[in-house]
């Protein structure tokens, strides 16, 4: 087995995940990356080899069950093993009740939160047997409230943060740290830039998180003592309401 040790980052796209991504490369972790579309995951995989970090990048759909086996097997082969596995698709969707359909309910369900008991049931079938790992199941606002047009995204969010409970009480006393950080507020990418740029204006304001500083915590948790574990921590902009 290799000494190198891999990070799993589900979802790496061009913000939190990628920044997590980079955030653990820059420790000496090789960075495992994936997206339904393994072409997209180039640049990042690039600007980490830059930086003088590793990273391998994977076309992987977190809703099949045959594709997450073989992502976690080929990463324990040809990597190392799976010290720190992010789960970070989105799937935040706006719909009025009356006009959500049962494809839309489905695919988001299928994307925030099958897909998390999906991933995080491999991971923990690799961290258990060696009593240690960290998991992280990122959060958001529709962790804990519902929204209005956000049926969808909210149930989903909501099944998500069941998981990791769930996960944390079954996995913590076997030696595996699960975390689930909840992200309340807008985050630094190109589709807030787009669709909401008066919330993007605060961006030289500090109001609206910055994807480095969400991997920093990410990092944080991974480091902490186990004498002193963090399940939930909630991160939001100095001028958001809560």
């Amino acid at each position: 087995m290799s000494e190198k040790k891999a990070a799993v980052i589900i979802g790496a796209g061009d913000a939190t995940g990628g920044a997590v991504a980079k955030r653990f490369a820059r420790e000496g972790y090789v960075a495992c990356v994936t997206r339904r579309n393994e072409e997209k995951l180039a640049p990042l995989l690039d600007e980490i080899r830059a930086a003088g970090g590793e990273a391998r990048g994977f076309g992987s759909d977190a809703r099949k069950e045959e594709d997450v086996a073989a992502l976690f097997e080929t990463v324990e082969r040809e990597v190392g093993p799976v010290e720190v596995f992010v789960f970070n698709i989105g799937a935040n969707v706006n719909f009025p009740i009356l006009e959500m359909t049962e494809r839309v309910y489905r695919k988001v369900w299928e994307m925030a939160a099958y897909a998390g008991f999906l991933t995080g049931r491999e991971a923990a079938r690799v961290m258990v047997p060696r009593g240690r790992g960290t998991m992280i199941f990122t959060g958001a606002t529709a962790s804990l409230r519902g929204g209005s047009g956000f049926s969808a995204f909210a149930g989903a969010k909501f099944a998500l943060r069941a998981l990791a409970q769930s996960m944390a009480r079954e996995l913590g006393p076997k030696g595996i740290h699960v975390a689930h950080p909840i992200i309340d507020g807008a985050i630094d990418t190109a589709f807030i830039r787009d669709n909401f740029p008066s919330r993007y204006a605060l961006k030289d304001e500090d109001g609206i998180l910055n994807p480095e500083h969400i991997a920093e915590a990410y990092w944080q948790l991974h480091a902490q003592p186990r004498d002193a574990w963090t399940h939930e921590l909630d991160l939001r902009p100095w001028m958001e309401n809560f």
